[in-house]
């Protein structure tokens, strides 16, 4: 079965007349629209990251805009990054961060204040407004506590080294700085004639992270309404156990007494706490299995009023929430993945069972959301679109902005398609493939095989500024990207089959998706390339050994290659210990180390490989890299090694991406083009 995306008669319209196709040049030109905050009057706050090449750095600025009129205004925008933008003062003014200090402004962007600014600055915060004026603003704060090598040996300032007597060490792209993420709050009186200095560290002395590291931010915590309370999830430890476990839990601390005490939560990653508009009810996501950070992510409540309460699953959520808000005490709205989307959920609680009705339809990612009154705004994204924000009505979506409309009406973009493709093992496969600008069926084009990483991320409506599918598209490639085994959203059986099967059926879908796309007669099955990173790095190379002369060109980022010494050189090892089946000595051994392992598959190779990798990869260390081009090398492959001192898992200094995408096309085109 087919399904094919078209667009409106308008966009149509803009194609025929469009001069230029994607490129990476193109591509950084666009602006990068996030939402932070909407209020009842209609007014919402979003920020524009746009990036200066010559100067190698982005820049954030923050916008107004309505949601009934469509009015929009600009609120801040000086040296540095704008950020955490929230309404206050009745919706007259609007609050954020800049350089580590609480600022607010007037809704016209005039009459600059700083509230708070305090030693190591402000994080990540939420804030809320109390019946007597002041604002509680809770944050993210980081604490020392781990001795230094020069506290350890103070005679010698000079010396540049580190001991180590536990694990984690370093973790994704960062060593230990020997401080702790804290949740800390202050009271800020917002009319006082000069900024708040003094906060409360609440876990301060604690040797573990609440949010977690790296990437956990304001999400993480919540204030009740009557300012009372908070809740946050942590990972209470440290080394070894912090490396081996998903354990994370829920806590609760009262402002008055100061006092915190451990809520129930399940066995893995406790996420999202919410606290419902009455105080009453705690909402958040959680994960059933500890070790397994790719579980389901099913929503749950917990009665915040009865002693020993228990948290209650809500089955009508879905399988997979990434974000949830309160609407009213008995209603919320949740994000949740539908086979290749993400979508908003209404999830209303009044009688006997809890009932979901989506609130949005179509092949679309909706990410970040808020409510303007009773209006839904939405950041929304799909595979020819960055985000945008819009509201959503009875009568469907309304964009409420238009930040990269000009420049897209200068770029030509190809057709994208939805297919089914059976499996060997008898299943259907939701594949995408993205045709190139002004496509001719009556010409024969290479085709790229597209690797998704995770293992558990799903292919989805996304907008990569990095794997940017019409960007490859637009270099005359087709582009085959198959949301094959291990995938979210397409139900828990297909999510889990990858686990200790990373080179089996997954492979295998891989080789579905190729096969049937090349078959077309678009396609020259001569000209067939593939591409992936992380998990699809590791797809990569081990496709190279038993594609039996399919690609003729290939491309790995920070893929796994040596499954023996990526488990002894890894930093998550929860993640390896569930997905590769256990430690490479452990007996039996698993497949992930023999059968699943592309080092042993290195004397199959015959495709010319471009090798990529980032040297403060810590997930995926730089040896993985190093491995597989030196086996590529001495066995006469065709090879390259491009190397990012700097980076870490992505490439994400402007000027490196622009490198890597060059490099990236000029590997493809060598070997792929006539």
């Amino acid at each position: 079965m087919k399904h094919t995306l078209f667009f409106s008669l308008a966009l149509v319209s803009a194609l025929a007349t469009a001069q230029e196709v994607m490129t990476p040049e193109l591509l950084w030109k666009l602006g990068r629209v996030g939402l932070d905050d909407a209020h009842e009057s209609g007014w919402v706050a979003y920020g524009v990251v746009r990036y200066d090449m010559d100067a190698n750095k982005g820049n954030r600025d923050l916008f107004l805009v309505h949601s009934k009129t469509g009015e929009t205004r600009s609120l801040a925008a000086e040296p540095g990054s704008e950020v955490g933008a929230t309404f206050v003062k009745g919706g007259t003014r609007v609050a954020y961060v800049h350089q580590g200090k609480l600022k607010s402004r007037a809704l016209d962007g005039s009459d600059l204040r700083v509230h708070l600014d305090v030693p190591g600055g402000v994080g990540d915060l939420k804030l809320r407004e109390l019946p007597n004026g002041q604002w509680l603003v809770a944050f993210i704060t980081r604490e020392q506590l781990d001795q230094t090598p020069l506290e350890r040996r103070p005679e010698q300032p000079k010396a540049n080294y580190a001991v180590f007597d536990d694990l984690m060490y370093r973790h994704w792209d960062s060593w230990t700085d020997y401080k702790y993420n804290h949740v800390a709050y202050a009271m800020v009186f917002p009319d006082a004639p000069n900024p708040a200095t003094e906060f409360i560290d609440i876990l301060k002395g604690v040797r573990g992270h609440a949010p977690l590291p790296p990437f956990d931010g304001a999400e993480a915590f919540d204030l009740s309404p009557d300012g009372s309370f908070l809740v946050y999830t942590a990972k209470l430890m440290t080394g070894k156990d912090f490396a081996l476990s998903t354990n994370s839990k829920l806590y609760r601390y009262d402002l008055a007494t100061a006092k915190t005490s451990e809520l129930p939560g399940l066995n893995g990653y406790d996420g999202s706490p919410r606290i419902s508009p009455d105080g009453r009810t705690l909402a958040f996501w959680a994960m059933p299995t500890d070790g397994y950070e790719s579980d389901v992510k099913q929503l749950h409540l917990l009665d915040l009023t009865s002693a020993g309460a228990q948290p209650q699953r809500i089955d009508a959520a879905g399988e997979y929430v990434n974000d949830l808000k309160w609407l009213s005490p008995t209603s919320l709205v949740v994000n949740s993945i539908q086979e290749a989307s993400n979508h908003l959920v209404r999830i209303d609680l009044k009688g006997a069972k809890a009932s979901a009705v989506n609130l949005t339809t179509g092949d679309y990612d909706y990410g970040a959301f808020d409510f303007a009154g009773k209006m839904l705004v939405a950041e929304r994204m799909d595979q020819n679109q960055a985000n945008e924000l819009y509201a959503l009505g009875s009568k469907g979506a309304t964009a409420l902005t238009k930040v990269n409309d000009a420049d897209y009406a200068k770029i030509s973009r190809g057709r994208v398609e939805k297919r089914w493709i059976p499996t060997s093992d008898g299943k259907k496969m939701l594949t995408w493939l993205f045709y190139p600008p002004n496509f001719d069926p009556a010409k024969k084009y290479p085709a790229l095989l597209y690797c998704q990483g995770g293992p558990q991320g799903t292919v989805s409506a996304f907008y990569s500024f990095r794997w940017n599918f019409q960007l490859m598209a637009a270099q005359g490639y087709v582009v085959v990207a198959p949301n094959r085994r291990g995938v979210p959203g397409f139900g828990r059986e297909w999510n889990e089959q990858i686990s200790g099967d990373w080179g089996g059926q997954a492979m295998k879908d891989y080789l579905s998706a190729i096969d049937a796309v090349a078959a077309e007669p678009f396609v020259d099955k001569n000209r067939l390339g593939a591409v992936g990173a992380s998990y699809g790095g590791y797809s990569v190379f081990q496709l190279a050994g038993i594609h039996e002369g399919r690609f003729k060109a290939l491309i790995s980022h920070c893929g796994l290659f040596n499954m023996e010494s990526w488990y002894g050189s890894t930093e998550e090892l929860f993640f390896a210990n569930y997905d590769l089946g256990g430690p490479y000595w452990a007996k039996p051994q698993p497949k992930s180390y023999t059968d699943f392992n592309p080092r042993n598959l290195v004397d199959r190779w015959t495709a010319p490989l471009l090798v990529i990798h980032g040297g403060n990869d810590f997930r995926v260390p730089l040896n993985q890299g190093m491995e597989a081009y030196q086996a590529a090398q001495l066995r006469g492959i065709p090879s390259r090694f491009l190397y990012f001192p700097e980076e870490g898992h992505w490439v994400s200094s402007p000027q490196n991406a622009l490198v890597w995408q060059h490099e990236f096309f000029d590997w493809l085109n060598k070997w792929l083009k006539p």
